[in-house]
């Protein structure tokens, strides 16, 4: 009897061995968890859209890669979010290209007052500069799509006509745009968009230079009087969606293929959605007693001069570091005329 014991335990052992070993490696996958940090408040329509990206992610892997999103700059703050995201304290991170000053060089091209009409034409250039020139400043972290509000213009806490009217005030400004506000006469302040509020509250700041939708999305419209519409300064409020390179590469090849279609059609969601918002915020902004005041052609030749200096230098600055300047702003324009 023992012995039949010992036979019938020994074949059991065989058969759980066996069925361990046949077990195929896809199997014993394990899930990819991600921390994502974003500056925008969970409320904002663009923190909710990359919420969703989360979501879809998670869906289209079959939760082998799932994401905890951290809105409104709870896990990094703004201006550490390239950087941490670089260093693994988030895994994912979005924030401005003007929040990561100096590390970003080539890409400040998006930046510059190119005449921008709105956030889709924006977005598509971005991405589409991105995989015309893939610059090696983000070869440290893993680029999931840019995107960026336009067109970018000044809001003012009393009404002004002309860009003359800058001259003196204090703007606020990103690191990308305080060149334009210094051509047309302004002193650029630069800090957090999530500070601003408090700072044209309390007349610390006269006015600020960005996209429409800041009017309502971050409730500037309470604290502006005046938009002046002067496109010769319309520049991109330019953004980056970024994973940390060791994460990325933790990922199957497959759902990292699921990823990168995923970022294709969020590249047209967002530049829809800036639109979208865009629209509203000034529907918004006109209901709150903003006036917005247009210039004539004339007008906006007399601010176009000025702007030649801004493009002027970038390219000089890019010749000093060898970087291709002159090729990625000669892109840039040429396709924004070809899409308008």
């Amino acid at each position: 009897m023992k012995k039949n014991l010992s036979s019938i335990l020994a074949g059991t052992c065989s058969i759980v061995f066996f069925l361990f070993v046949s077990v195929p490696l896809g199997a014993q996958e394990t899930t990819v968890r991600l921390r994502y940090s974003n500056f925008f408040p969970p409320v904002h329509a663009i923190s909710k859209l990359s919420d969703d990206w989360c979501k879809e992610i998670d869906k289209r892997t079959n939760g082998r890669v799932k994401i905890t999103y951290f809105p409104g700059a709870t896990l990094t703050p703004p201006m550490q979010t390239y950087d941490s995201t670089v260093k693994g304290i988030s895994d994912i991170g979005q924030a401005l290209l003007a929040y990561a000053p100096g590390r970003l060089p080539l890409s400040e091209v998006l930046a510059l007052p190119l005449g921008y009409k709105n956030g889709y034409q924006a977005t598509m250039l971005a991405n589409a500069y991105y995989k015309k020139f893939h610059p090696k400043e983000f070869d440290d972290v893993q680029v999931m799509y840019l995107h960026g509000g336009a067109p970018a213009l000044f809001y003012t806490k009393k009404v002004i006509s002309s860009m003359d009217g800058v001259k003196g005030m204090r703007i606020k400004a990103s690191a990308e745009s305080a060149s334009i506000v210094t051509a047309v006469g302004g002193i650029p302040v630069t800090q957090p968009i999530t500070e601003t509020y408090d700072s044209l509250q309390k007349g610390l700041v006269e006015g600020v230079v960005g996209p429409i939708e800041i009017l309502k999305g971050w409730k500037f419209a309470e604290v502006v009087k005046g938009s002046l519409e002067d496109y010769a300064i319309s520049y991109m409020t330019s953004m980056f969606v970024v994973m940390n390179k060791a994460k990325w590469n933790s990922i199957s090849k497959p759902d990292q293929a699921a990823i990168e279609k995923i970022n294709e059609e969020w590249i047209e969601k967002q530049g829809k959605l800036w639109i979208k918002l865009d629209d509203e915020s000034k529907e918004y902004s006109i209901s709150k007693g903003v006036k917005w005041v247009g210039v004539s052609k004339e007008e906006e030749a007399k601010t176009s001069a000025k702007m030649a200096p801004v493009r002027d230098k970038y390219v000089q600055d890019m010749k000093a570091k060898n970087l291709p300047g002159e090729d990625a702003l000669k892109f840039c324009q040429d396709y924004l005329k070809a899409h308008p």
